[in-house]
């Protein structure tokens, strides 16, 4: 305070100090916070990118060996499928359904994940392959038809479409919610051929 100045001054120049300190520690504060924020993202964004990764390797680990066990579960899925009249073979089918059961928990145990779409469900370009296309009384364009060969995921990421029969444009019934199969051309069939069994020649 010099000699000059009033209480007055004096309570006005402390106040000024007091309020410059209280707006600087609140910068100082609000700065803190931010950066306090960054670290927790930082720390999310790694631990997210550590699990994608450790998925990844996995995946890359066990890839080969699901996708050579896959024809193990064509396998038991076309002998299940087939009729069985005779008595005696009853029993041989009992225990290959127990051993198809005991594959299929295995396969998601670790992670492999099958892709069986019910029928008139919607036609996933992500998921399935079509392999033709068929008019359908009773299933929407665009929808799935029939199952040829279920696929598989493995960890989120696909190692086998399942290839369908996909309902041509023009089929019956209401079109499955959110399809193209009612609008333009089919983005499955191969060459966008018409309703009668164009075949993907990629399959």
């Amino acid at each position: 305070m010099s000699d000059d100045q009033t209480p007055a001054e004096e309570v006005n120049e402390v106040a000024d100090a007091a309020a410059d300190e209280l707006i600087a520690l609140r910068a100082e504060n609000q700065a803190l916070k931010d950066q306090v924020l960054r670290v927790a993202a930082d720390a999310e964004n790694s631990k997210r990118r550590a699990e994608r990764e450790a998925n990844d390797a996995r995946a890359f680990a066990i890839q080969k060996f699901g996708r050579d066990l896959l024809a193990v579960a064509d396998t038991l899925d076309r002998a299940l499928a087939s009729p069985v009249d005779d008595p005696a073979v009853k029993n041989f089918v009992v225990g290959m359904e127990m051993t198809h059961k005991s594959l299929m928990t295995a396969f998601e145990n670790n992670g492999l994940k099958k892709i069986d779409p019910a029928k008139g469900e919607k036609f996933d370009p992500h998921q399935h392959q079509a392999m033709m296309e068929q008019p359908s009384a009773e299933v929407a364009a665009g929808g799935v038809i029939q199952v040829l060969q279920p696929g598989y995921e493995l960890l989120g990421r696909l190692i086998r479409p399942a290839m369908v029969v996909v309902a041509a444009k023009g089929s019956g019934g209401e079109a499955p919610s959110g399809g193209d199969g009612a609008s333009g051309a089919n983005p499955y069939a191969a060459g966008g051929g018409e309703s009668g069994g164009s075949v993907d020649t990629k399959a």
